[in-house]
């Protein structure tokens, strides 16, 4: 009997930006653990070879680029090879009161989590270096939906931004058959958590307390979803938003 795995992502070349640390870096050891030839894209060359050394296969290859770097930006389109699909995970966060959020606070971090994305994604789309019936999965999130919280103003506003621009993406890039879709994540541990340093420990575990499941999130619980939106498995799904959250946004 043939086995059949309809998540498998053997014959496609997956370009991962982001891959250096946090959910990204998990997405693109998983893929590879699927089959799929791997390329993997962060400003850091010597975190990037330490995602080589843990991924399967011998076709994986990395690309070194700073995505808010318009000079880098374009290299990173013209080096890159032919894709069938792409990953933007690249992101940065930081809790901040409102009062405090200057216009050069949101431009620091709309320029990476969102205006890098949607340029990239434009010239990649432009430059025909995405496959026809491929696939882009941008890391969005909770924040970004109905999960306000106080402090978040910048960073939700951003993924909003991005969650809303992946729809007309999904519509757009119909016609040559790419599907465009969200991963919504609820609290994941990652070096994001806490990297204003704003929060305390006792302010993350009330936090915790309030998710259904009593927990946050790993970078292994959304992986899984990645390589289903990259796969043949998900080949009618285009326009969504996949919450991934403990149940947090049920409440």
């Amino acid at each position: 009997m043939v086995e059949f795995n309809p998540f498998a992502l053997k014959r496609k070349t997956i370009l991962v930006v982001g891959a250096s640390s946090g959910i990204g870096r998990e997405i693109a050891i998983e893929c590879s653990k699927m089959g799929g030839k791997i390329v993997v894209c962060a400003r850091s060359e010597e975190n990037l070879k330490s995602v080589l050394d843990e991924m399967d296969g011998n076709g994986n290859t990395y690309i070194t680029a700073d995505i808010t770097n318009q000079e880098d930006l374009t290299k990173l389109v013209s080096d890159m090879p032919v894709i069938d699909g792409l990953v933007i995970s690249a992101g940065i966060g930081g809790t901040l009161a409102l009062q405090f959020a200057t216009r050069e606070k949101f431009d620091r971090i709309f320029n990476l989590n969102f205006f890098a994305a949607v340029e990239l994604t434009r010239l990649i789309y432009k430059k025909k270096k995405i496959n026809k019936g491929g696939s882009i999965v941008y890391i969005s999130s909770i924040a970004g939906n109905n999960r306000i919280t106080p402090g978040n103003v910048i960073y939700g506003c951003a993924k909003a931004a991005l969650s809303t621009y992946m729809r007309y993406a999904a519509i757009e890039f119909a016609g040559r058959k790419v599907r465009v879709n969200t991963i919504n994540p609820g609290m994941t541990n990652t070096n994001l958590i806490n990297s204003s340093g704003a929060l305390s420990d006792e302010d993350y575990q009330k936090d915790m307390e309030t998710y259904p499941l009593k927990r946050y999130g790993e970078v292994q619980d959304i992986a899984p979803a990645a390589i289903y939106l990259l796969s043949d498995a998900s080949s009618w799904v285009t326009g969504c938003q996949f919450v991934i959250d403990g149940g947090v946004t049920t409440k």
